[in-house]
């Protein structure tokens, strides 16, 4: 896992963009790989660990994909 910030976050949506080095360009994560209990969900600005993957075609314009997404405490 790598410490990323999240870019930006859409809730109605249900997807967003977190940046770290090792995902130049962004990394699309969605609501299903965020482990958090109750309602999934991230704010710009917040640290999260992140497990990510280069599946090999662009997703929704980004070259990494979340796998897991692990909110860091405040």
């Amino acid at each position: 896992m790598v410490t990323a910030t999240v870019r930006e976050w859409h809730d109605e949506e249900g997807w967003g963009v977190l940046d770290s080095p090792e995902t130049p360009g962004g990394c699309w994560g969605h609501y299903s790989s965020i482990q958090t209990r109750g309602f999934h969900t991230l704010s710009p600005g917040q640290k999260v660990d992140l497990q990510w993957e280069a599946p090999g075609y662009r997703q929704d314009g980004y070259d990494y994909r979340a796998v897991n997404i692990a909110p860091q405490p405040a």
